[in-house]
C-alpha cells in the first residue's frame, strides 16, 4: 500500500502537469504581439522574363526568396500542417509569387462563367498578397487574391476611403492547380511592379508586405486566418493592419559561383 506522502506527491504531479497543459491551452487563446522590426523577405533580380508557370520542380522558381506562412494572424496558434510556403523573385518589370498550399479540405466557389474577378474571393480558401511602396502614407496598398480554382480579385486599397477600389486593375496574370493526391495546391502571380509603384526599382528598394492565407468552412469564427507577419488584432479584420506589415526587400541577382 502507497504511503499518503506517496499518494500526495502523486497528486500534486497530477495538478501541476493539468495546469501546465491549462497554461498551454490559455496561451494559444491570447493575442500574440508584434514586434518589430517585423519580418522582412529578400527576393533575388532573375534576368529575363520567364514564363509564369506552377510546377514546383520548374526552373523558374530554381532562385527564389523564401517565407512561410504558418501562423495564425492574431494569437499564439501554429498550423503546422497547413504549413504554406511562399516564393518569389523579381524582374525588370515584374514580381513573381508562388504558393503551396497544404489543405484538410477545399472551401471554394463554382467557377465563374464569365472568368471577371469574384467579389468576396476572401469568403472561400485563398491567397493574399498585400504590397505597398508609399512608407508615409500607409494606409494605401494593392490587394492581390487567387484561389485554389484558379479564381482571382485585385483591389486597389485606401482605408480613409476614396481610390480606384474595385475598379482598379493590376494587369497581373495568375495560375493556380491542385494536386489533390498530394492535397496541395498551387497558385502563382506575376505582379507589374508598375501596378504597386511610379518609381522604378532597383537592387535595394523596399515595399511594405504581408502575405496571408484564408483556409476552412463555416463562419469566419471558425476558419483558420494565417499571416507571414502576425498582425495580432482581434475583434476586427486580421489582414488589413498596415501598421504591422513586413517588408519585401529587392536584391540584386545571385553572385555567380
Amino acid at each position: 500500500m502507497q504511503s499518503l506522502t506517496s499518494i500526495r506527491r502523486i497528486s500534486l504531479i497530477v495538478v501541476i502537469l493539468g495546469c501546465c497543459g491549462l497554461s498551454e491551452t490559455l496561451l494559444s487563446q491570447m493575442p500574440c504581439q508584434v514586434t518589430f522590426p517585423t519580418a522582412s523577405l529578400s527576393i533575388p533580380y532573375v534576368k529575363g522574363e520567364p514564363p509564369l508557370d506552377i510546377d514546383p520542380t520548374s526552373v523558374t522558381w530554381k532562385t527564389t526568396g523564401t517565407a512561410t506562412i504558418v501562423k495564425n494572424c492574431s494569437r499564439n496558434v501554429d498550423y503546422p500542417d497547413l504549413n504554406t510556403k511562399a516564393r518569389g523573385f523579381w524582374t525588370d518589370s515584374a514580381l513573381y509569387l508562388r504558393f503551396a498550399c497544404p489543405y484538410r479540405s477545399l472551401n471554394r466557389f463554382p467557377l465563374a462563367a464569365d472568368g471577371a474577378d469574384r467579389d468576396k474571393l476572401w469568403d472561400r480558401d485563398v491567397v493574399e498578397v498585400f504590397l505597398g511602396d508609399d512608407w508615409k502614407n500607409i494606409r494605401h496598398y494593392r490587394e492581390y487574391e487567387i484561389a485554389p480554382t484558379g479564381e482571382r480579385v485585385d483591389l486597389a486599397i485606401d482605408l480613409d476611403g476614396g481610390g480606384e477600389g474595385r475598379s482598379w486593375n493590376s494587369g497581373w496574370q495568375t495560375r493556380a492547380r491542385i494536386d489533390e493526391a498530394a492535397k496541395v495546391w498551387y497558385a502563382a502571380a506575376r505582379i507589374p511592379l508598375a501596378s504597386v509603384s511610379s518609381s522604378k526599382v532597383v537592387p535595394g528598394t523596399r515595399w511594405r508586405m504581408n502575405l496571408y492565407r484564408i483556409d476552412g468552412d463555416g463562419p469566419d469564427s471558425q476558419r483558420r486566418f494565417l499571416c507571414w507577419q502576425p498582425t495580432c488584432a482581434v475583434n476586427r479584420d486580421p489582414n488589413h493592419v498596415p501598421e504591422a506589415f513586413g517588408t519585401l526587400v529587392f536584391e540584386p541577382s545571385p553572385r555567380t559561383k
